[in-house]
């Protein structure tokens, strides 16, 4: 077929579905899908994210009444007029596994009446079995509220009326903000200052407080070797792509600088060396909160409406075991690795077989450790950097696309969708670009899986960052070449006994001895952050996860209503927060206007 083909296909069932959707027409709205299509919606049917899926599920969440209407009549989608003049105009489609799903997908935008608001969507659809094309899936996406769309255009500058100077203008918003904050985020990460700089964008006055002395610190903290494991095209700031001169896998001192600078260049207000004092309360009846900051030497109580929690993926996890006193070495946990010089030498043992686990081995063979043993009690879910290029890091747009028209398409499919996916045939397909080093892998005695669970089905790192915050994975960048070459022992399948004064004993009575210990173990659930920030009273009112998937496969409490008024959170990779920051701001905007 052509790209004419292809619009005309796109343009006939569009219209069609427009004229369901304006008449409020909900069987002919549902018609238009395959009998396993799926809707997502984010903020255009309801206040919060919805993935159905099938004829059944589709009609009933339409069908609802809210304010007295039914809701594909109350929410009054209309005005759908087909994107064919960027890179997700009319255009051919396939999908990974065996099935071979082939189609057509684009995107449109259209209008939403209640309420009043801007929206842009996307569509795949196949032919059914008559050779009809219907929609496999439907993502409606909230743009901008009407009359309150973002601005990507300072006032600042040259111009005639001009009554002050660039410095005097910040200063004074500056201050408005520490006076009346409507918006507190705790956490000054990459999820903080991208959801401040998109809240300053919709206009709310946004306070960030950052436990550190300096923006980055929680990059520039970390390990010397640490280096983003994903590109850095996929990994760029909300607004600030960076610098072609970037290497592809950023070192996390030189994003720490750049995470520094675009707290500076967004014009963020931020007070660092800050923390939560004590337990922040919440009055139902002014709806704001009360909370203590420390800053510096200063205690200063401020009243915010919104609470967001970008603290991050939670505090160390440090397992305890017998005789941990007793160990004459070195133990501590991986966030707290410093230098790997210190241990020349040394018999080094790692605990955990992830990403971190990996990259800390890499630090001390390069550095001269004697022995590097890296302990795997379970299996891991590894893929290379090269089959990631190939696959999830592969961009269908050209080099100089906005990163943003990457991330509306990734985010149109629905997570539950793309899982099934995976289990049916893509992870294979990942699985043969790393056929070899896998092989090798499993020679040496590394245990590798693509399931969460045994006999659940394979469904590859996708599965392990929507339900476990890639928990248990290893994105390879160098670490499998040192362990198939025996420059790091792998220890595998046994748990951990206890330890004595010269190292591990494990449960089958096998040992190893150790001059240093790392506990490469993860991180504590994000609940327990939040209970810790905020007391068992609000945490007992909150859904019992931060992250994974909910029962329609959306992730829970994530940039979404979190089940405590004014409570949101904020975590998650950079590509999360540089699309799910718009959403969290156009759901306070719209609580701040009263029509949410």
């Amino acid at each position: 077929m052509t790209s004419e083909d292809f619009c005309a296909i796109s343009a006939d069932w569009l219209k069609s579905l427009e004229v369901a959707s304006s008449t409020g027409d909900v069987p002919s709205f549902v018609s238009h899908f395959l009998s396993n299509g799926w809707i997502r919606d984010l903020l255009c049917f309801s206040w919060n994210f919805r993935s159905l899926s099938g004829p059944n599920e589709i009609h009933e969440f339409l069908s609802e009444v809210v304010d007295g209407k039914p809701r594909i009549e109350h929410s009054g989608l209309r005005d759908f007029k087909l994107d064919d003049h960027t890179v997700n105009a009319p255009s051919p489609f396939t999908l990974p596994g065996p099935q071979g799903i082939e189609g057509v997908q684009g995107a449109f935008t259209f209008s939403i009446t209640q309420p009043a608001a801007l929206g842009r969507g996307f569509f795949r659809l196949t032919q059914d079995v008559d050779g009809r094309w219907k929609a496999l899936t439907l993502f409606t996406n909230m743009q901008d509220l009407v009359g309150y769309e973002e601005s990507l255009a300072d006032q600042h500058g040259l111009y005639e009326d001009r009554k002050i100077t660039w410095e005097e203008d910040v200063d004074a918003r500056f201050r408005a903000i520490e006076a009346d904050p409507t918006v507190l985020i705790i956490g000054g990460g990459q999820s903080g200052l991208m959801t401040a700089a998109r809240l300053r964008r919709l206009g709310i006055r946004t306070l960030v407080i950052e436990k550190n002395a300096r923006v980055g610190d929680s990059w520039r903290k970390r390990y010397p070797n640490l280096t983003l494991h994903t590109l850095a095209g996929q990994s760029s700031m909300l607004y600030s792509p960076y610098p072609s001169t970037f290497p592809k896998y950023i070192p996390k001192g030189k994003l720490a600088n750049f995470l520094d600078s675009y707290a500076v260049d967004h014009e963020l207000c931020i007070w660092l060396s800050s923390r939560i004092q004590s337990t922040p309360v919440y009055d139902s009846s002014s709806a704001r909160w009360t909370v203590e900051v420390q800053r510096g030497d200063q205690k200063v109580f401020v009243n915010p409406k919104h609470l967001v929690l970008a603290t991050g993926i939670g505090s160390p996890r440090i397992p305890t075991w017998n005789g941990m006193d007793e160990f004459q070495g070195a133990l501590y946990h991986s966030d707290l690795h410093k230098d790997a010089e210190q241990f020349r030498g040394k018999r080094v043992v790692v605990v955990g077989a992830g990403n971190a686990s990996a990259d800390i081995c890499q630090d001390f063979v390069a550095h001269g450790a004697a022995e590097v043993t890296m302990v795997q009690r379970g299996a891991t879910c590894v893929i290379s950097s090269s089959a990631m290029e190939q696959t999830q890091f592969k961009s269908p747009f050209p080099d100089d696309t906005p990163i943003e028209e990457f991330d509306f398409r990734t985010n149109s499919m629905p997570l539950a969708l793309l899982l099934q996916l995976s289990l049916s045939g893509g992870v294979q397909h990942v699985k043969m670009l790393d056929k070899e080093l896998h092989e090798a892998l499993s020679k040496v005695g590394f245990n590798l899986t693509w399931e969460l669970s045994p006999g659940s089905g394979e469904v590859g790192l996708a599965g392990f960052i929507f339900k476990r915050l890639a928990a248990g994975t290893m994105l390879d960048i160098g670490c499998c070449k040192l362990i198939i070459e025996g420059k790091v022992k792998i220890k595998q399948g046994q748990d951990i006994s206890h330890l004595n004064k010269d190292g591990i004993t494990f449960k089958d009575g096998s040992k190893l001895s150790a001059d240093v210990i790392v506990l490469a173990t993860g991180n504590e659930p994000i609940m327990e952050t939040t209970r810790a920030l905020l007391g068992n009273e609000i945490t007992e009112q909150l859904p019992p996860e931060v992250w994974g998937l909910d029962s329609e496969g959306e992730l829970n409490q994530i940039y979404r209503p979190s089940g405590h008024p004014g409570l949101w959170f904020a975590i998650g990779g950079f590509a999360f927060s540089r699309f799910f920051s718009k959403h969290l701001g156009l759901q306070i905007l719209a609580r701040e206007l009263g029509i949410a």
